[in-house]
């Protein structure tokens, strides 16, 4: 998994520690009141997440109150954990206010925040690192249970999606979540050009269909094949937006991005203009005000000028 924005070196510091401390007074011990979603410690991860992981999965998700893409995460996190009802639990990890822990992230490799790991069975495994729009985040998790269903890792019934406790308030938006946690992309397509003929602006749909259109594109692709192509053809603009796709939907999404801005530099002409045009359709999957969208955006503008 790729780091994102945010250096987990040298952000815990004391103060940071007196500060997350201070929100943890004044947070109940259930984030938002739920028995889905719970905040744990160093010294409670071993009993509340390792030892809870052999009855039921585990989603732990690494924060800190200073990072932005942590907070639009994790609300969609937390709202998924709901709606699955016990069948799996979410875990947050402040770790400003847990520097043992905060510490184990970067022996694990790992750079950055917002960083989700799954644990099943004691054993921890990378789900996301990075922001992502709901639809992705849902499909990422129902891809994650499923595989861990086949190879036998999961007790019966566990990680099952459970239906929202609540009806969302858009009857569009159900139909498109539902059509993507199906794998129906046509429906899915048809319900966000529904949303986005009356509101043309609308974020969300916009983002769900440039999700839907990343993975009508990955589909079919051998992913083995696509990476040595790249490789041998470092100047084949469609060779390296395939590898692109495939980085952004795994949730390498710098190393997508790095990808087509250093096609950009290289080439020029037609290959010059479809890896151009390839990222901007990568940077709808995210949300705008995700900063590496931000950073890309500028770095693209450099490349280019």
């Amino acid at each position: 998994m790729t780091s994102s924005d945010f250096s987990l070196h040298g952000a815990v510091d004391l103060g940071a520690r007196q500060a997350a401390a201070k929100r943890a007074q004044q947070r109940p011990a259930s984030a938002g009141g739920s028995a889905s979603v719970i905040d744990v410690t160093d010294a409670t991860f071993n009993a509340e997440v390792i030892d809870r992981s052999r009855t039921v999965p585990v989603l732990v998700d690494f924060w800190a109150d200073w990072c932005q893409p942590c907070k639009q995460l994790g609300p969609i996190l937390e709202k998924l954990a709901n709606e699955a009802a016990g069948a799996w639990l979410l875990a947050k990890v402040d770790i400003d206010a847990n520097p043992a822990l905060a510490q184990q992230l970067s022996r694990m490799g790992v750079q950055g925040i917002p960083f989700v790991a799954a644990v099943v069975a004691g054993q921890m495994l990378p789900v996301l690192n990075g922001a992502a729009p709901e639809p992705q985040v849902r499909q990422v998790l129902d891809q994650l249970f499923d595989a861990l269903r086949e190879q036998g890792l999961m007790p019966e019934g566990a990680g099952s999606p459970a239906a929202p406790q609540e009806p969302a308030g858009d009857p569009l938006q159900d139909e498109a979540e539902a059509a993507l946690q199906r794998g129906d992309l046509d429906a899915a397509a048809s319900a966000f050009g529904k949303i986005l003929e009356s509101q043309p602006s609308d974020v969300y749909a916009k983002s769900g269909l440039a999700l839907v259109e990343l993975q009508r594109r990955v589909t079919d692709l051998d992913p083995q094949q696509a990476r040595k192509d790249a490789a041998d053809r470092p100047d084949d603009a469609e060779a390296q937006t395939r590898v692109a796709d495939l980085d952004l939907v795994e949730g390498r999404v710098e190393e997508a991005f790095d990808r087509l801005i250093g096609t950009v530099r290289r080439t020029s002409g037609d290959d010059r203009e479809l890896a151009r045009k390839h990222l901007l359709s990568l940077f709808e999957v995210l949300p705008s005000e995700d900063p590496r969208v931000g950073q890309a955006r500028r770095r693209l503008a450099s490349a280019l000028f």
